[in-house]
């Protein structure tokens, strides 16, 4: 009787753990067992855009900014140059699958300064290749940084689930959540914007009303299961985007759903992810499978982890 209880006592234990760690197990499950697809083929991306490198696709926005786009690569990766009259921004820069240096400087002359909308691999691919990297300036990745180096954690970057090793930032400027950066002529506002990710920023630019919402909000499915994502987070990020946020911003986000062109959402779907997000708390919305699935529009998914266990506070 006592190995029978030791062992239901040792099962529940293992499914105890388990449960505990379910949102690690799936993406050492992943890196193990699953491999990404292969590049597909080049498509048309509509008359706007144009091909570099039989990989890599451009798009003005405007004349001094430009969306860099990975159709060939599964998740539909979109990179954002924007150019200022002293200098420029690349926000984000891909997973690395090629090297972006080379597009960008087909762009612009000026100084180019790599910054990170988090610190997931599919985003800091090409970081480590650019002298001037700006971060979000938090306490955590400061004490972390080492010699102005700072390397992303396991569970930070998630590049196992492709081979990507985590690569070493040296990280040139701080960047404080709520401050303007100047690039000659033009002022970005950095948005502290966790809710996928902790670290996460959007870059604002409120003149030409642009948001640049990196993975916070995009077309499709958007991950809130991911160690480090917390739908409190996400709430409170769009609570404050829906009050700060003007109605005509243009929201410029970093994957799209499906080609072709560049990734554009509204302000409309920020106040429909708050709106799902408070009914996901007060137990009124309703999902399906794991990670959760809730629709928050035609255009826009939530996966998030069970509502009982997240922490809203």
């Amino acid at each position: 009787m006592r190995i029978v209880w030791r062992s239901a006592a040792l099962l529940v234990l293992v499914l105890a753990v388990a449960f505990a760690l379910r949102r690690y197990a799936g993406i050492l499950l992943i890196s193990l067992f699953v491999s990404p697809p292969p590049l597909a083929p080049a498509g048309d991306e509509g008359p706007r855009a144009r091909w570099y490198d039989d990989y890599y696709t451009v798009e003005a926005i405007d004349a001094q900014t430009f969306a860099i786009g990975e159709p060939r690569y599964y998740q539909q990766n979109f990179n954002y140059l924007i150019v200022g009259d002293e200098r420029a921004i690349l926000l984000d820069s891909g997973p690395g699958v090629r090297d972006i240096r080379a597009l960008v400087a087909s762009l612009t002359d000026l100084p180019v300064t790599a910054v990170p909308s988090h610190l997931h691999y599919d985003h800091i691919g090409n970081h480590m290749r650019y002298e001037r990297l700006a971060v979000i300036d938090l306490p955590y990745l400061r004490e972390r940084t080492r010699g102005g180096v700072l390397r992303p954690t396991y569970w930070e970057h998630l590049g196992s689930v492709e081979g990507f090793a985590r690569p070493d930032l040296r990280v040139t400027e701080w960047w404080t959540p709520d401050s303007w950066v100047d690039l000659g002529g033009r002022r970005l506002r950095v948005l502290h914007t966790p809710g996928h990710t902790y670290d996460s920023i959007s870059l604002w630019d409120e003149e030409r009303a642009l948001l640049f919402t990196g993975d916070y909000i995009h077309q499709g499915a958007v991950f809130a299961f991911l160690p480090g994502s917390s739908l409190g987070d996400y709430l409170r990020t769009a609570e404050r985007l829906g009050e700060q946020i003007p109605e005509n911003t243009t929201l410029l986000t970093a994957h799209r759903a499906a080609p072709s062109g560049v990734p554009r959402m509204a302000t409309r779907d920020l106040i429909d992810l708050r709106d799902t997000l408070r009914q996901i708390r007060a137990g009124e919305a309703e999902g399906a499978g794991y990670p959760v699935v809730f629709e928050v529009n035609e255009r826009l998914l939530l996966l998030a982890d069970f509502p009982l266990l997240e922490d809203w506070d």
